[in-house]
């Protein structure tokens, strides 16, 4: 099916630290022209972009989407069409799902998944385990076309967790790919629940970032460093939470030389450990929200690049899960949706521009990721591109939450709106309505 054209008259665009006011050119799929009054035939669609914001769509680099295997939870379509309608027209998923994806065939059952079913742009990261080197190493001639390898160094479900050195050292070695990592250290995570259930018996919610504390996020954290600076490794360390961590990352080179960065989600951004009292097992996840000191550190440490990405870890859970005891409710939030708008509440509140929230939640997605031809404002691009009405707000509520779990831990709390989403040109998301006539694509990598 081919695309509308459409003309975004009017707007504010947001691109690489600039504002350029005027119009914007959708044709085929992609960005023609955009600024000043562009003048177009009948044939293409307007739309009234004035006192809005026109922004590259949001990349999130990290979200499970519960599909293959869990689809009690969540699913590619559910997932996908909750993203766009937040101003998330691109993700990467990653491979817990059951079974995990540990091989090239199990990845790309779900590449045929997403290409049927999703709304929005796609990429999968190949899994890994102790025992699937081969099919880790076989990405490599497959660089464009898969966003990276992930590897689990803490606690995560079934064979994902990697916590033999040797096979730890190999992975480093071997892949030409950005590797992800979720830094926890398993051992030190038992030590301390071990510890504090002779001390106090039944644990509860507020007790997650004393068991998963600031000491075992470093510890592992450091040693991914470690094994990424010895074979030069393109390292991506996933959700940092502390303050401690921060120390590992640095500002002083362009992030398109770095080869260690490093992403900070969003809930890390919002949510304490003052908030546990409130809203217990809701915020449960791994790794933990922590103490305050930390998330005051994040913030400063996005401001100043140490930290590059901005991301969700979209892990839903149902409502029953969730409300088990503090032992046995599953870890993980669902944000994809609000995201965007969320980091949008803080640029009206003064805590960062919308420069920035656009070079975290796109640019530097990009170019860290080498994605091709998306995360800009750009003649030539794939037009992935959302409207943003900053001074109008949304209550987010179980009435207009869209994903399949039905729930969020930002009930109640008001963002800015998103009004418009496109997805390669296709308004896939307009003022409440959708569009689900054209999928999403695959993203490819300039590698």
């Amino acid at each position: 099916m081919a695309n509308k054209d459409y003309l975004i008259k009017d707007c504010c665009m947001m691109n690489e630290g600039q504002r350029t006011f005027g119009d914007l050119w959708i044709k085929n799929g992609r960005i023609e022209k955009m600024g000043g009054v562009i003048t177009l035939p009948g044939d293409a669609t307007e739309i009234d972009g004035s006192g809005q914001f026109l922004l590259p769509g949001a990349i999130d680099d990290q979200v499970h989407f519960r599909e293959p295997g869990l689809t009690h939870k969540a699913n590619i379509y559910s997932e996908a069409r909750a993203a766009v309608a937040g101003g998330v027209t691109s993700f990467m998923e990653m491979p817990n799902t059951k079974p995990p994806a540990l091989t090239h065939e199990l990845l790309e059952q779900k590449y045929t998944i997403a290409a049927q079913t999703s709304l929005a742009n796609y990429s999968f990261y190949i899994g890994t385990s102790n025992d699937n080197l081969d099919e880790v190493l076989k990405a490599n001639d497959k660089k464009q076309d898969i966003c990276g390898v992930k590897i689990f160094m803490g606690s995560s479900t079934g064979n994902l967790l990697v916590d033999n050195p040797l096979q730890l050292d190999k992975v480093f070695a071997g892949s030409e790919l950005l590797i992800t990592t979720h830094c926890e250290e398993e051992s030190m995570i038992r030590a301390n629940l071990q510890a504090l259930k002779q001390q106090k018996g039944k644990l509860e919610p507020s007790d997650h970032p004393i068991i998963r504390n600031e000491e075992e996020c470093f510890a592992s954290s450091f040693k991914a460093i470690q094994y990424a600076k010895k074979h030069g490794s393109r390292l991506h360390i996933l959700h940092i939470s502390t303050e401690k961590e921060l120390q590992l990352f640095t500002n002083m080179i362009p992030l398109e030389e770095k080869r260690i960065t490093a992403e900070v989600c969003v809930h890390h951004l919002h949510f304490t450990s003052d908030d546990y009292a409130r809203l217990g097992n809701q915020i449960k996840c791994n790794p933990a929200i922590k103490a305050p000191h930390n998330k005051t550190a994040l913030w400063q440490a996005l401001l100043d690049d140490r930290l590059d990405v901005i991301a969700t870890d979209h892990a839903p859970h149902t409502w029953a899960e969730k409300q088990e005891d503090y032992e046995h409710a599953h870890a993980g939030l669902p944000l994809v949706q609000h995201s965007l708008a969320l980091m949008l509440h803080y640029v009206n509140e003064g805590k960062i521009s919308l420069e920035k929230v656009v070079e975290k939640m796109s640019h530097a997605v990009a170019r860290c990721f080498q994605v091709k031809e998306r995360g800009f404002l750009r003649e030539g691009y794939h037009a992935d591109l959302v409207l943003a009405n900053l001074e109008t707000r949304a209550t987010i509520a179980k009435e207009n939450i869209l994903y399949r779990c039905g729930w969020s831990p930002l009930e109640g709390f008001s963002t800015p709106v998103i009004t418009n989403s496109f997805v390669n040109g296709h308004l896939v998301y307009g003022n409440g309505v959708f569009d689900e006539s054209q999928m999403g694509m695959r993203l490819r990598f300039n590698r």
